[in-house]
């Protein structure tokens, strides 16, 4: 005679990962056919409307980032909470606003001009009125970015005048100073829009302020300048600079091996320019309706976690500080990782970013795309998005790119970055390419790397080392300002 099942062992049994409890085993198909352009449409349409009630951005730091956190958890945590577990993973950071920025011309003209993330204030309320000195141009190894093209430069008192491009614009200003710069005008590289860069909150008090003006205004000052004329420019920089709390969100499967997790992460933040709805709502989007359609399905052996980042835009804080945090054995139990930052780019190239662990993740991805007649480009992984702490401590990866900046998006972090700035397209059948790869892992780790827990760049292990030490400084005013995350600070170690 048969012992009949208790309730408890037959939940046990639909709980188990290889059995279906509803019969609907989750396939690559029925997730890809799941994602469509209108629900895209629909979820950048509320972050292009939280940006516009929070004063044009969703950047860290500022309303419109705790209103898209607010929205993505409503989704995760309210309605899907039967489906999944959540939390918010909150950490401290150094937030910086430009309030009022000017630069004011030879003749008293006001000149067109942008302030990079991290800027530090001029004395206030005057600013700096000086003569200019100009600075050699190398638009082949970059222009005032080593101290040899500083020789014989006494810039003490001066406005040091110097061309953008090619190495990182805190590297120039770094060198301004320590040559006696009151400040630095920077003249675009290019003809056209100027892109805001970030100076990065490790470069406080060691920069001196600069506006960044038109590449024409420039090369006719440095023209004047090259005559022999004395050329005075006055420039203010009021900023502020603060520490401010901000978050993660986090969200898994309740199904699945706990000790087997596929990975997929976008970054939740965008910059103070503009709404930032290619960059990054774009694979925010993504994410967000693979998550929706994932639910209705089961079967899958493995865990599947979602991760929304924050302060991307400050220095990928928000994925360092979360992958730092992680313990050996947890590092382990992730299998692979898949990100996806700017996936919507309005005249977009298709990238995938790989290297010989990422196996049949990036495959998935590749073959998909070539499917749908798209000229994939295959490329290595660079230093520029959440990835990086996953790639550095050996955990297979692989990640999608349409492109930033001309010609792929010339609205790249500004305030153009708007509804207007997707092509729907390629957003679609890129967030079609991230359901198919990401289901395709749920169900199998065949012909995935395993991770490398070793490295075969030494230098590239020190430098990822150098960057979890500089976080490490962060992490640690996190833990000590939980009780007054606004206080303000000089530096970040």
């Amino acid at each position: 005679m048969k012992t009949p099942r208790t309730s408890a062992a037959v939940a046990a049994l639909l709980l188990s990962p290889a059995v279906s409890a509803t019969g609907n085993l989750l396939t690559p198909d029925k997730l890809e056919a799941d994602i469509t352009t209108r629900e895209l449409q629909n979820v950048l349409w509320n972050f292009n409307h939280i940006a516009d009630r929070n004063g044009g951005n969703r950047a860290f730091g500022e309303p419109g980032y705790k209103a898209s956190l607010d929205f993505v958890l409503e989704r995760a945590k309210t309605r899907f909470g039967d489906y999944y577990d959540t939390y918010v993973q909150p950490f401290n950071h150094t937030y910086d606003k430009t309030r009022f920025i000017s630069v004011t011309g030879p003749e008293g003209e006001d000149v067109k001009v942008v302030s990079p993330q991290y800027n530090p204030a001029t004395p206030l309320p005057d600013g700096v009125t000086a003569l200019l000195i100009d600075t050699p141009v190398d638009d082949e190894n970059g222009s005032g970015c080593y101290e040899e093209q500083w020789e014989g430069i006494d810039a003490t008192g001066k406005l040091a005048l110097v061309k953008r491009g090619a190495c990182a614009v805190a590297d120039k200003l770094r060198l301004a100073k320590a040559h006696g710069a009151l400040g630095v005008i920077l003249w675009n590289q290019d003809p056209g829009d100027i892109v805001m860069p970030t100076l990065g909150a490790d470069s406080i008090g060691q920069t001196v302020p600069v506006g960044i003006i038109p590449y024409e205004v420039g090369l006719a000052w440095k023209a004047r300048l090259a005559a022999g004329e004395d050329v005075k420019v006055k420039l203010v920089v009021d900023a502020i600079i603060e520490t401010r709390e901000t978050w993660n969100i986090i969200s898994e499967t309740k199904q699945g091996d706990p000790n087997k997790v596929i990975m997929i992460g976008a970054h939740l933040d965008g910059v103070q320019a503009g709404p930032g709805i290619n960059d990054d709502g774009s694979g925010s989007a993504a994410l967000l309706e693979i998550m929706t359609a994932l639910r209705m399905y089961d079967g899958y052996p493995h865990k599947i976690r979602f991760a929304w980042w924050g302060a991307e835009e400050s220095g990928l804080v928000g994925s360092l500080y979360y992958t730092s945090k992680l313990s050996e054995e947890e590092l382990d139990k992730i299998k692979f990782y898949f990100n996806y930052d700017m996936i919507g780019s309005p005249f977009p190239m298709f990238g995938i970013g790989q290297d010989e662990l990422s196996g049949t993740g990036a495959k998935v991805l590749e073959e998909y795309l070539r499917s749908k007649g798209k000229d994939v480009q295959l490329g290595s992984f660079g230093g520029g998005s959440d990835h990086v702490g996953f790639v550095e401590l050996g955990i297979p990866t692989a990640t999608l790119f349409t492109g930033a900046g001309a010609p792929w998006d010339p609205c790249y972090h500004q305030a153009c970055d708007t509804l207007d700035n997707i092509d729907w397209d390629a957003l679609t059948v890129n967030a079609k390419a991230a359901a198919r790869a990401l289901a395709t892992l749920a169900n199998s780790l065949d012909g995935v790397g395993t991770r490398r827990k070793t490295s075969p760049n030494p230098r590239s292990r020190r430098a990822a080392l150098r960057n979890f030490q500089k976080w490490a400084a962060v992490t640690e005013e996190a833990e000590r300002g939980q009780k007054c995350s606004h206080s303000k600070h000089k530096t970040v170690v």
